[in-house]
């Protein structure tokens, strides 16, 4: 199994009280970083490292600092807050900005690769993303071609197994499973 982190900002606040009373520019207004809906994908595998980028840019430290160690805990496949939320996979946290807050919600996604074998062009990779996704118990899956695998994001109520992976892409001839991680 390999794990994701979907980042999610689900909402912003402004105190603009507060902002009068305490900040040097009283009319700093809301976060101008992030807006709701906004979408972030952290991932550790196949050479990608997300989450040591992170801090190139892409996020506002502030938020970064409050909300690393929930994405890290997920990208290790740990419970993100077992007991507290109702799905130990999902966190709600904010940024310590405390007159304009970003709310995030933080996922961690559960996913097998599926490396194959003779892939080639577009209709392949639609073909297997169809015959995947046509499985009991997947959600999606996403086909890399350009890495020669596909990533299977299933229930965690309905895993589907490796044997099952593997017969559904070497239903077609020309695809053979190389690996399965």
């Amino acid at each position: 199994m390999q794990y994701k982190c979907k980042v999610t900002v689900i909402d912003k606040k402004c105190f603009s009280d507060y902002q009068s009373q305490y900040l040097a520019n009283p009319s700093a207004g809301p976060c101008t970083f992030y807006q709701t809906g906004d979408e972030f994908i952290f991932e550790r595998y196949g050479g990608e490292d997300t989450f040591q980028l992170a801090g190139d840019g892409t996020q506002c430290a502030e938020a970064w600092d409050c909300i690393s160690r929930y994405i890290y805990t997920a990208l290790q496949g740990g419970s993100i807050m077992r007991g507290w939320t109702n799905n130990e996979r999902m966190m709600i946290a904010c940024c310590s900005d405390g007159t304009r807050p970003v709310i995030f919600k933080i996922e961690r996604l559960d996913y097998k690769v599926v490396k194959i074998d003779g892939m080639v062009c577009t209709n392949c990779a639609n073909d297997v993303k169809q015959s995947l996704e046509e499985l009991s118990g997947v959600i999606c899956a996403e086909v890399r071609l350009d890495k020669n695998w596909a990533e299977v994001y299933m229930d965690k109520n309905a895993p589907v197994s490796d044997e099952a992976l593997r017969l559904v892409i070497e239903q077609f001839e020309n695809y053979s499973v190389t690996g399965i991680d």
